[in-house]
C-alpha cells in the first residue's frame, strides 16, 4: 500500500495530520453495500466500538436508539437484530428506490453540582426529563448543558435522492452538497455541517481510512469547518472512511475537577468511496 496516499486536500485553513493512540474506541456501522440496484434488495449492517475500525474486538454497539427511514421519510423496520460479544447486526429491507438513512441518535445533559464542599458531575443517562431526580437534595451551584450524538449511515438504491437531508435543528447534522453515495477516488466532495440548525465555523472534523490493522500509520487527517460550515475533501483511494465531527474541547479545565460545562455534540458516519 502506497504509504503518502493519504494527504487529503481541504478547503479549509488547517489540515494537519495528527496522531492518536492506538486505543482510541470509536463506534461505527458497516453498511453491506452503500449502493445498490434492483427491486428486492435488503442491507445487512454491523455495529461495533473498537480500536481498529470495521473490525470487531473490544465491545459491540447499542442498538436501542436505532432507527432507519426510507426515502419519502417514513420510518422503515429494523429486522433480524443481534448483539454478540463483539458486535450487534440487522437488516433492512430496502423496499423504495432512492437513499435511505439508518441512524442512532442519543439526546442528554450533561453538568455538575456543589455538594458538601465538593463538584459533583451529573450521572451518564441525565436527560432533561430525569434531571430532577438525578440531583441529590442539598445540591447547589448546578449547571447543565445539552449533548447530542449522532451515528447514522446512507444507503442509496438506483438514484441518491435528497428528501431525508432535511435537517432537524439539533446537534450536528450533514448537508450533503455532494451526496454521501456518490463519492469517487480522485473526485472532491464537499460537506456542510450544522450545529443546532446552522452552519457551524471551525468544528474539528476528524477522517480516517479503513484498514488501520494493515498499515503501520493511522492515517488520520484533521480538517475544521470553514466560515459555512463546509468541508472538501479529495479522496485519493476507493475504500471505506470513518468520519467524525465534534464540538471543540473546552479550554480551561482543571485536573481532577469536571469539565466545563459547554454545548456538546458529536457527528460520526461511514462513507464508501468508489473506484473512477
Amino acid at each position: 500500500m502506497k504509504k503518502q496516499i493519504w494527504g487529503f486536500a481541504a478547503t479549509v485553513a488547517l489540515v494537519a495530520l495528527a496522531a492518536v493512540p492506538a486505543s482510541a474506541h470509536r463506534q461505527w456501522m458497516m453498511p453491506s453495500s452503500t449502493v445498490l440496484s434492483g427491486d428486492d434488495v435488503w442491507v445487512t449492517v454491523d455495529a461495533a466500538v473498537s480500536n481498529d475500525l470495521f473490525y470487531f474486538e473490544h465491545q459491540p454497539m447499542r442498538l436501542d436508539a436505532l432507527k432507519a427511514w426510507a426515502p419519502d421519510g417514513s420510518e422503515a423496520v429494523i429486522e433480524n437484530k443481534a448483539t454478540g460479544r463483539y458486535r450487534s447486526t440487522f437488516d433492512v429491507h430496502l423496499t423504495q428506490k432512492g437513499t435511505w438513512r439508518i441512524a442512532s441518535v442519543s439526546d442528554g445533559l450533561i453538568g455538575s453540582y456543589d455538594l458538601n464542599g465538593k463538584t459533583e458531575r451529573l450521572p451518564r443517562g441525565t436527560t432533561t426529563a430525569n434531571l430532577a431526580e438525578k440531583i441529590p437534595a442539598g445540591a447547589t451551584n448546578v449547571k447543565t448543558a445539552e449533548s447530542n450524538n449522532r451515528n447514522e449511515i446512507f444507503v442509496t438504491v438506483g438514484e441518491p435522492t435528497t428528501t431525508l437531508f432535511k435537517p432537524t435543528g439539533k446537534g450536528i447534522e450533514l448537508v450533503p452538497v455532494t451526496h454521501p453515495n456518490d463519492l469517487f477516488a480522485g473526485e472532491a466532495a464537499t460537506f456542510q455541517f450544522l450545529l443546532d440548525g446552522k452552519p457551524a465555523a471551525g468544528l474539528p472534523v476528524t477522517l480516517i481510512p479503513g484498514g488501520i490493522r494493515y498499515r503501520d500509520q493511522l492515517g488520520q487527517v484533521d480538517l475544521k469547518t470553514d466560515a459555512e460550515g463546509k468541508v472538501e475533501v479529495t479522496w485519493p483511494e476507493p475504500g471505506m472512511y470513518w468520519l467524525n465531527v465534534t464540538t471543540p474541547q473546552a479550554e480551561g479545565a482543571v485536573e481532577g475537577a469536571p469539565p466545563p460545562i459547554t454545548r456538546r455534540a458529536s457527528y460520526v458516519t461511514t462513507l464508501e468511496v468508489m473506484a473512477p
